[in-house]
């Protein structure tokens, strides 16, 4: 297993309507057909980040404290540095296997994430509870609450894109049936539904109101306005219809959908569905997304009854002050979400955490 980077396949400028030419336009059989994608760590490479882990320790810093300069990775630095390029050029995703969690503890196992992380970018908050080390996995949730995140559940969740630049996920315990990690190129299914229903496709170029879940900055409104496909300075980006769009219906000055847009969303999603590569973790897996040319999605799952294995996830939400070109009015959206007087927090599980 041997990863190959694409940031060699060269990018051409994107214009609305016509079809993109991006590396980030991969199809699920393209992924199928080979585990390039996959970066193994190497016995090296993995001393090395014990002996980081290790100085965290030694320090007694806190999670959240730990910057790149905290975290020496002589040898794995850099070809973190080279993946981030494939994130941000490249296929926008990459798995990173063999970080062995079954011998560490939580701490150990998350202080090896972040400091993986914060080698690609900066963490920010993923809730108004101000967390920047978040935890994907079911306590419970009530998926059709307006206010209930989708990875407080154990649902199957609508192909979305988180706001920041890249989102990571380390693989702590996966779950006992199901739950697989669905990705698909927003650049493929631009492509896709413009060769097969290119007027709904400028409905998509137009904006939409997105809820921000409860969780609203100081002077906003409770939802933001942007478009599913958009292009800026020659670059495309996407998102993904889920309950961001939905669960805005009915909040003070966000339009009812038209007939022309319910049907643009249903055949996006549909199409997402379609196009989508499943991806089944392993203990130890690390995958990061670029959000801008990247959705992803999560199947249902059935949980092991012993709460010590329960399926967990750890997550970080990082900014890339030097990513993907956006547009200005959306980077300020993918910056985490800060909430007025709330400190961040690194926490180790989700205990005590609310729906």
């Amino acid at each position: 297993m041997t990863f190959r980077p694409t940031t060699d396949f060269v990018r051409q400028p994107a214009m609305p309507m016509r079809p993109l030419v991006d590396p980030a336009g991969w199809t699920a059989a393209d992924l199928a057909a080979s585990d390039d994608w996959i970066y193994v760590l190497s016995p090296a490479e993995l001393d090395e980040l014990a002996a980081a882990v290790a100085g965290i320790e030694a320090r007694g810093l806190d999670i959240k404290d730990i910057g790149r300069d905290d975290f020496p990775l002589p040898t794995l630095g850099p070809a973190l540095r080279a993946l981030r390029d494939e994130l941000l050029d490249g296929r926008g995703f990459l798995l990173i296997r063999g970080v062995p969690v079954e011998t560490l503890t939580k701490a150990q196992a998350a202080a090896t994430f972040w400091g993986i992380g914060v080698w690609l970018g900066q963490p920010v908050s993923q809730n108004g509870q101000g967390h920047l080390l978040g935890h994907v996995k079911d306590i419970g949730g009530d998926y059709s609450d307006p206010k209930t995140r989708g990875y407080m559940t154990r649902a199957r969740m609508g192909f979305h894109a988180d706001q920041c630049d890249y989102v990571g996920l380390l693989c702590y315990h996966p779950a006992m049936k199901g739950g697989e990690s669905r990705i698909v190129s927003s650049v493929t299914l631009h492509n896709e539904m413009l060769r097969r229903w290119p007027e709904l496709v400028e409905e998509l170029t137009r904006d939409f109101c997105w809820t921000r879940h409860g969780e609203i900055p100081p002077g906003k409104q409770p939802w933001y306005p942007h478009s599913v496909f958009s292009f800026e300075q020659s670059y495309f980006a996407g998102r993904g219809i889920s309950s961001h769009i939905f669960k805005a219906q009915g909040m003070d000055g966000v339009a009812p959908f038209t007939a022309r847009q319910l049907e643009a969303f249903d055949l996006f999603r549909a199409l997402a569905d379609e196009l989508a590569y499943d991806m089944t973790f392993r203990h130890g897996d690390i995958q990061f997304l670029q959000n801008h040319v990247i959705l992803h999605s999560r199947r249902g799952f059935e949980d092991w009854p012993e709460p010590e294995r329960k399926r967990h996830l750890f997550r970080l939400w990082l900014c890339d002050p030097e990513g993907r070109v956006i547009r200005p009015s959306f980077r300020d959206h993918i910056r985490g979400i800060r909430v007025a007087g709330v400190e961040f927090t690194a926490p180790l599980d989700v205990e005590g955490v609310s729906a």
